[in-house]
This record gives structure tokens, C-alpha cells and sequence, in this order.
């Protein structure tokens, strides 16, 4: 605010005037100012510069009381908040007095005056305000973090509460004619742009003793710490662990931890997280907390304190996540540990005696947190022993129990079966890493039970509210997820066959494949994603049983092949659908690999269900990410002399065949791998005709002998050993379907193993110039004569493939031809038939071309006659005189449409009567009469 009014009210006329004084005696004369006046006064820019000036002074008498008139006289005139334009000049005054302040305490009044006004929101003459005077407001802001190093309470409280209302701004008493309240946002934004956050973390360290003034600072901490540009700055100036370290000071109100802990949570959500963890990972922050929330469990009983210690409990757990937080060392690990375990195994401990958890949603939420935690400590290897001395693993395993009847338990049913699941969830962590503890339990036979328990048929209402609950309301399907992954995760254990040895003596196989059969008796569309991921994980499990062992892959027999050729008939538009059928697929790939495969009886009823069609099929998809697989199981079975007889006779769209399948998927890899082949798909480059667009990106180098070279990788990063492979056990020279561009490729997958090993040689031979070695003559003749021969290969199958292309191009044209051929006598045939037509017209409608085309017809007919006849040969005649047409007659046929006796028969008028054939066949002969079946008084003649 501007005053251009009050001065020429207030400003003295005469040399008493307040401008003028000449002696401090000298009570200055001042115009009357009404209270509407003076709500709209202010000071001139001119006026304040004068008050800088006169704070600038020293050394007079009746200085400090002239100073503090005029400062008071500021604070009176600006009752409504500050103009931007004049803050920089207002904060440059209230510098001045704080300066004063140590040497003249009568400072601290005007400052704490000039402080609480900046508490209104400022004001703003023009909309561009806002953005001219940027700059000198985030300085001026800032200088209230920099107040804080001034040694007096009332001043750092006002300090902070004036932050305090950044976030919370009184509207002005009264409207300024003239002037706009800035934005209710635009302190925090200079406050972010000043840094002030910064200077209030560093003010921390002046307040160690001084408690009320450091609730304070927290409380404006605690505001400033919802921005992400404050974390930041609070992140620099170390507050996570100058506030952590401090969290036990003593404090009766118990605003100190609440407030701390909730400043730590902002740090961890809204700047870097691995920053503030480091800062938290030390023995001084790690005791602090452990103090904490060892008071908070043991001796909060209250909402707010269960809150915070819940609060507690989650920051320390984002700081056991950093494998160099010192949690053993303070003793904090096996604290965490005897909380998490007491109520399910029972201790001597001091800490927990007589402690009981309640059901409340705090108490419920602890118990969870302090799973989760276990789960986090237990990747830590050191953090074992302690979890061995806990029995953890045993505390767990209470929860892996069908729920008992009429039992009352401090949990309600909903809590209980979240509690379970997330037990069991728990121990597929931390069982793995126990084996000794989980087998003393009888793990094994627990898990069984349970999984018995799960497909029963016993009535159980699943509530599924929580994260592992997910698809199991009214079900037992979230129970038997969790039990799967927990039997997954212990059956692919590394070496160590103890556990697994143990499942197959208790009849595991058998029993998962029941449960298998069940889930597909149950399948719906509701819970299809879990019973997907169900079923994936229980031929995962059979996979890790029966792999490397007939004697289990007898066990899994017939009616494990049968549950794997279900999901193989599954419709292949699923396994694009995202619901988990290309997991189980994979599940089911893996299940042919390790249960069937060198298993001869599952082999053979695996073939006779046609199981090797549907391996097809799916192969027939082209489906990169199952092809490699698929094609491995392939090469297996190829081992059994009778998959080949099954190979040939699959057929898919338009009667394709397995070879053209295999060849046709060998050109689309070498395409994606960049191969250089021409537009027939002849080999380019005879020197390196397998050689990929990676292969000569790369930059050959030397390596050590037990590194693999890149063409050595290339064979079991492509499909096309594995198709080479394939083909070569169903004999290249017999198969069937291939067209020219499949024997032109064939050519190429024929002679694969040769063109891979010249390229090995020649990566030997580029690491020999390389490594500047000059090979001996005989082993330099050696050298020269592979590559040679290998490139002499290439050439050959080029000009083998040349031919093939050419006889094609022969075959095409000769094709092409007889087509032509065939078109011509087409348009031939159809030129006579016109012509035919148009004689037939001109014989119908002119009788002299009728009877002269009958005259050169009977012409034809005796000069196509023998002129001699050979002796006693009787001679037929087949021409019926009388006729007057010269369409050529064939048999003669009664037609009974008109009785006969009204027309006399169709051929009444010519010298054949109409006769009746005799029964015994021959040549029409006459016969005298024959009586008509429908009429006996009238005879036909013949």
C-alpha cells in the first residue's frame, strides 16, 4: 500500500513539522486523521527510504526513540498487509531492527509487530504484481528463515507461526480502494524459490534446549515439507537425520514425535528415497526409532499412539530395505523379530510380558506390517540366526491350519484369513532360506493338509478384502493360490532334493494333479485369472518334481499327460488375451519338457492323443516367444522313431505341411536376424552365408578360451539350430508339401552345421591376425584349406540353388504355355460352336440349304463307309429313311408323353414304326403286334 494521501495530511506546514524536526523536545505538529483516512494511508516510497536512512544512523542522543516512532508509525499504516512493490524496503527496515535488537532490546517490539503483519496475505496494485516483484519477495521471505539466529523466543514463535499462515491466510480487515490480495498460494511459491525451508532446518541446531520455540519450528517444518521443492531443501540441509536423531527428547505434549515423524514421512515421499534412507541408516537414527517405538508398543494404548507407532514401524521399514542400515548391530532386528512372534510362540522375553495385541484396525495393520517386515529382514543373510532364535518359521506355520470351529480367537474371521494368507505369503520368503527349521516342522505335511483342506469340498466363506485376498471371496481359491507359491517356491530349491524327495513319498504328484482336475471342473469366467495362475503354478511344480527322475515321471503317467494335451486344445485366440494363458502355456511347455520327455510310456500316449498335432498347431501360431521352446521339445521327441510318421501326416491351413512350416519360420528368423539373401532367398555372400546383421555389427575381438564367440551364441540365440535339427531327424530327402522357394531354403538348412563351423574358423582365423600370430606352414595350409573348402560349400549350394531356380522358371514357362494352349482351343472350340449355330439357323430357316446340307451329309456318311465288305458279314443299316433333319440320330427312344394311338408313335411317318425293344437285346428287330398294358382291345404297331 501507497499512501499518497496521508502525507499531505500528516506532513507538518510549518519548521515543527515532522520532516523538518530540528530537536528531539519538539512535539511535531500533525494534521487530524480520520480512521477511513487512515485505513487508506500509507507511506511513500520516499517516506520509507527515509526511515531506512534514519535506521542507518548512529551516534545521537534521541536517535532510538525517533526510530522506533517512525518504525511504529510503519507498522500503523500497513495494518492490512503490505504492497508488494514496498517489501523489499519494509524487510529492509525490519533487517535493520533485528540488527539493532541485540545491543537495543526495544527493537524486538516493532520487529515482532512488522513479522505478524506479514501474516496477512499481500497486496497488489497491478495483476503483473505478482511477477515484477518476484524476486524481492522470495528475498524478503527468506529473511525470515535467516531471523531465526536472533536469541528471542517471541520472535522465532511469531516467525513461525507467520509461515504457520502461509498455509492458512486470514483475509484482510478491511478492502484497500485501490489494491487486490495476492493469490492464497503465491508466499508458498517465494517461500520455495527463497529457500526458506532450508534456513529453518538449519535453525533446528539453535534450539536443542529450548523446547516450546522447536515445536514451533517443526510445526512450520511439518507445512513446509508438503512442497517437493521444500523436501528438496530440507533433504540438502540433512533434516531426516537432524530431526530423527531427537525424536526421544523429552516432550510432555508428544507433539515432538508426531510431528517428526510426520516431517520424515514427507521426506520419504516427496524427495529422493534412497537419499533420506542413507541419511536414516545410522546407529544414532536407528536407536532413536527403536527407542520410540518400543515405548509406543509397549506403553501406547491409545488411537493416536497405535497411529504412530504403525507410523514408525513403516519408516523403519523403508530403512531395513538398505542392505548397510546398521539393524543388527542396534538391536533393532531381534526386537522387530520378538514383536512379531510373541503371540503365536510364547516368551520369557521382559519386553512382551503380559502384552497382549486387541483386534483393533491399528492392532491388525501392526501385525502386517510386522510380516511384511520379516520379509524384508530375511534378505539380509546375517539376519538368519536371529530369525532361527525367533522361530519364525514355526510362528508361521500356526497359521497354515484349516479354521476351527467354534474357537474364539482375538481376530475376527475377515482379519484371520488375511492374517493367514499373508503368513503364508510370508513363509514362500522366508521358508526357503530355513530348510532345517521348516523340515523340523513338518512343513511338507502341513502344506498337504492344507492343500487337501483347500480343494474339500467343506463349507468355508472367503471374505478376499485385502491385496492377497484378490479373487478368493467366497472360495477357497486366494488360499490355494498362496499355498502353491508357498510349495513352488520350496520345490526349486537348489540342491537340495530333501524336501522334494519328502513331497513325492507323500504322494505330492498324485494329489496336484487332482487338485488340477478340480480347478478345471470349477473354471468360470469370474476367477478365470486365478485359476489360470492356479494351474500355472501346479505343472510348475510337477515340473520341478519329475525333472531328471523316470521313476516321478512314471508317477505323473496318463493322467498327468492328460491334464497337459487340456490345456493344449485351449483356443489359441486365448493366448493372446492377457488373462495368464500365455503363463500357462509356458507352465504347460515346461511340463512336456521335464514329466514327459525321455518317459517312453508318456512319450508313446502322449503321441497316440496326438499330442505332437497339437505341438504343431501351436507352433503353427508363430508366436515368437513360444517357438524356441516348442521347437526344443520337437528336437526330444524326434528321438522316438515314431514321431516321425506323426510329423508328416499333420496338416494345418491350406494342407500345409510340418517341413513347410519349419522352413517357412527358418526365413522369417533369418529376416528379423538380417541373413543377406536375395529375392528368391539364394545365398549372397558364399564366404559367410549364415552371418547376421549383429554378427557384422559387432567388432570382432579377441577372448579367453572359455568364452564363447559370437557365432558360437548365435546358435542358441536363434531358432534355426533347432529347426536344422528337426528336419535332419525326419531325413531332408523325404519331405513332403515343399514348393521350389522351401527346396531353395532347404538347400541352406541342409548344410547348416557346415557353413556354422567355416564361420567358426574363420573367427579363428581373424583372432589369429589380430593377435599377430604367424600360424606354421602346415597349420597355415590347414587353415586355408578349411576356409576354402567351407566357402567352396557355399558356391555349390549357390549353384545348386540356381538350378532349382531355373528348372522352376523352365517348369513356369512350360506351364504358362499349355495354359495358353488351353485358353486358344477354348476360344476355338467356342468359334466352331458359333459357327455350328449359325449353320443350324440357316438349315432351319431356308430349306434349300437344308436339303443341301442333307445331301452333303449322307455324301459324308457313305465316303466314311468301307468299300468293300467282308464275306457273310450282315450288314446293319442305320440310316432311318424319311428323316428330314441333319442332326446326326442316335438311339431310337419311345417318348409316351402323347398316347400313341393319337399320333401313331413319333416316328409314324418314317419306314420304322414304333417298336418295342425285346428283353433279350440285340438289334431292333420287327415284330407283328404287341398288346398295350393299358389298352387290351388296341394293338400298337411296331
Amino acid at each position: 500500500m501507497s499512501a499518497a494521501e496521508a502525507p499531505a495530511a500528516a506532513e507538518p506546514q510549518g519548521p515543527g513539522g515532522r520532516g523538518k524536526t530540528s530537536s528531539p523536545r519538539r512535539i511535531p505538529v500533525v494534521g487530524v486523521v480520520t480512521e477511513d483516512e487512515d485505513a487508506q494511508a500509507g507511506l511513500k516510497p520516499t517516506d520509507l527510504s527515509r526511515i531506512i536512512k534514519l535506521l542507518e544512523e548512529t551516534g545521537k542522543d534521541d536517535l532510538e526513540e525517533k526510530q522506533l516512532k517512525f518504525v511504529k508509525k510503519l507498522v500503523q499504516c500497513y495494518q492490512n498487509g503490505f504492497p508488494l512493490r514496498d517489501l523489499a524496503q519494509i524487510f529492509t527496515i525490519l533487517n535493520l531492527c533485528a540488527g539493532k535488537i541485540e545491543n537495543q532490546p526495544s527493537f524486538i517490539e516493532p520487529a515482532y509487530d512488522i513479522i505478524k503483519l506479514c501474516r496477512l496475505p499481500f497486496l497488489k496494485k497491478k495483476v503483473s504484481d505478482e511477477i515484477t516483484y518476484a524476486e524481492d519477495t522470495a528475498n524478503s521471505i527468506a529473511l525470515l528463515g535467516d531471523l531465526m539466529k536472533i536469541p528471542s523466543s517471541e520472535l522465532r514463535i511469531q516467525i513461525c507461526k507467520c509461515i504457520v499462515d502461509f498455509y492458512h491466510a486470514e483475509p484482510p480487515k478491511k478492502h484497500i480502494p485501490g489494491y487486490q490480495q495476492a493469490s492464497s498460494t503465491y508466499k508458498i511459491q517465494m517461500a520455495e524459490v527463497g529457500g526458506l525451508a532450508k534456513m529453518m532446518v538449519q535453525s533446528l541446531a539453535l534450539l536443542e534446549n529450548q523446547l516450546v520455540e522447536k515445536l514451533w519450528v517443526l510445526k512450520a517444518l511439518q507445512h513446509l515439507s508438503t512442497s517437493e521443492v521444500n523436501c528438496t531443501l530440507m533433504m540438502k540441509a540433512q533434516a531426516a537425520s537432524g530431526i530423527c536423531v531427537h525424536l526421544n527428547d523429552p516432550d510432555p505434549s508428544g507433539q515432538l514425535l508426531f510431528r517428526s515423524s510426520e516431517i520424515l514421512w514427507n521426506l520419504l515421499e516427496k524427495s529422493s528415497k534412497e537419499e533420506i534412507v542413507q541419511q536414516l541408516s545410522n546407529l544414532k537414527c536407528l536407536m532413536a526409532l527403536k527407542e520410540a517405538f518400543k515405548h509406543l508398543f509397549m506403553r501406547g494404548f491409545s488411537h493416536y499412539d497405535r497411529q504412530l507407532r504403525n507410523d514408525i514401524l513403516v519408516i523403519t521399514t523403508i530403512i531395513a530395505q538398505n542392505p548397510e542400515a546398521p539393524m543388527i548391530e542396534c538391536g533393532f532386528t531381534r526386537d522387530l523379530i520378538l514383536f512379531a512372534t510373541f503371540n503365536e510362540v510364547k516368551s520369557q522375553n521382559p519386553l512382551v510380558k503380559g502384552l497382549k495385541l486387541s483386534n483393533s484396525y491399528e492392532d491388525f495393520e501392526l501385525k502386517k506390517l510386522l510380516f511384511n517386515l520379516i520379509v524384508i529382514l530375511c534378505k539380509d543373510l546375517p539376519t538368519l540366526q536371529l530369525l532361527i532364535d525367533g522361530k519364525v518359521v514355526l510362528a508361521l506355520f500356526t497359521y497354515v491350519k484349516k479354521p476351527e470351529k467354534h474357537k474364539i480367537t482375538e481376530w475376527s474371521a475377515a482379519q484371520s484369513e488375511e492374517l493367514q494368507l499373508h503368513a503364508i505369503a510370508t513363509l514362500s520368503s522366508v521358508a526357503p532360506l530355513l530348510i532345517e527349521e521348516y523340515m523340523a516342522c513338518q512343513g511338507n505335511a502341513r502344506i498337504l493338509a492344507f492343500l487337501e483342506w483347500c480343494e474339500s469340498e467343506d463349507f468355508f466363506f472367503s471374505h478376499g478384502n485385502s491385496f492377497h485376498g484378490t479373487g478368493g471371496r467366497g472360495n477357497k481359491f486366494a488360499h490355494l493360490r498362496y499355498t502353491l507359491r508357498l510349495l513352488r517356491a520350496m520345490v526349486y530349491l537348489e540342491e537340495e532334493e530333501t524336501v522334494n524327495q519328502d513331497l513325492c513319498e507323500k504322494g505330492a504328484i498324485q494329489q496336484l494333479i487332482g487338485v488340477f482336475k478340480n480347478t478345471i471342473t470349477k473354471f468360470n469366467d469370474k476367477e478365470e485369472a486365478i485359476i489360470l495362475e492356479i494351474q500355472s503354478d501346479i505343472l510348475l511344480i510337477l515340473s520341478g518334481l519329475c525333472e531328471n527322475n523316470i521313476p516321478r515321471k512314471e508317477i505323473f503317467g496318463t493322467e498327468g499327460v492328460d491334464i497337459i494335451l487340456h490345456v493344449m486344445k485351449t483356443d489359441p485366440k486365448k493366448f493372446q488375451s492377457g488373462l495368464g494363458y500365455s503363463v500357462l502355456l509356458f507352465s504347460t511347455l515346461d511340463s512336456i519338457w521335464c514329466c514327459i520327455l525321455a518317459c517312453y510310456a508318456s512319450e508313446d500316449y502322449f503321441l497316440e492323443k496326438e499330442g505332437i498335432f497339437l505341438l504343431l498347431d501351436l507352433l503353427a501360431l508363430n508366436q515368437k516367444k513360444f517357438c524356441n521352446l516348442i521347437l526344443g521339445i520337437m528336437v526330444e521327441f524326434c528321438d522316438n522313431p515314431k514321431t516321425a510318421a506323426h510329423v508328416n501326416t499333420w496338416r494345418g491351413k491350406k494342407d500345409q505341411t510340418a517341413a513347410s512350416l519349419l522352413i517357412k519360420l527358418w526365413r522369417k528368423e533369418e529376416k528379423e536376424l538380417g541373413v543377406k539373401r536375395d529375392k528368391h532367398g539364394m545365398i549372397i555372400d558364399a564366404k559367410r552365408p549364415l552371418f547376421t546383421s549383429f554378427q557384422e555389427e559387432q567388432k570382432f575381438m579377441p577372448l579367453p578360451a572359455n568364452c564363447p564367440t559370437v557365432a558360437v551364441m548365435d546358435v542358441s540365440e536363434n531358432i534355426r539350430a533347432k529347426i536344422y535339427a528337426v528336419l535332419g531327424k525326419l531325413d531332408f530327402e523325404n519331405l513332403p508339401g515343399l514348393s521350389t522357394e522351401d527346396f531353395v531354403t532347404l538347400c541352406i538348412i541342409h548344410r547348416y552345421l557346415d557353413f556354422k563351423i567355416g564361420e567358426i574358423w574363420n573367427e579363428i582365423c581373424e583372432e589369429i591376425k589380430l593377435e599377430r600370430l604367424i600360424p606354421v606352414t602346415t597349420d597355415k595350409n590347414v587353415l586355408e584349406a578349411i576356409t576354402t573348402a567351407s566357402e567352396n560349400i557355399g558356391k555349390m549350394v549357390a549353384s545348386l540353388q540356381r538350378e532349382m531356380i531355373e528348372s522352376q522358371a523352365r517348369q513356369d514357362v512350360q506351364n504358362e504355355q499349355k495354359v495358353y494352349a488351353k485358353i486358344q482351343a477354348t476360344h476355338k472350340q467356342r468359334e466352331l460352336a458359333k459357327k455350328s449355330w449359325e449353320n443350324f439357323l440357316a438349315r432351319t430357316s431356308n430349306a434349300k440349304t437344308l436339303k443341301k446340307a442333307k445331301r452333303l451329309q449322307e455324301k459324308a456318311i457313305e465316303s466314311s463307309r468301307h468299300s468293300e465288305r467282308p464275306p457273310n458279314a450282315i450288314f446293319h443299316q442305320t440310316d432311318i429313311k424319311g428323316l428330314n433333319t441333319t442332326v446326326p440320330s442316335g438311339r431310337v427312344v419311345a417318348v409316351e408323353s402323347t398316347p400313341a394311338r393319337l399320333v401313331g408313335g413319333p416316328l409314324a411317318d418314317t419306314d420304322i414304326a414304333l417298336k418295342r425293344l425285346p428283353i433279350r437285346g440285340g438289334a431292333l428287330q420287327r415284330v407283328k403286334a404287341v398288346k398295350a398294358v393299358d389298352d387290351p382291345k388296341k394293338s400298337i404297331p411296331t
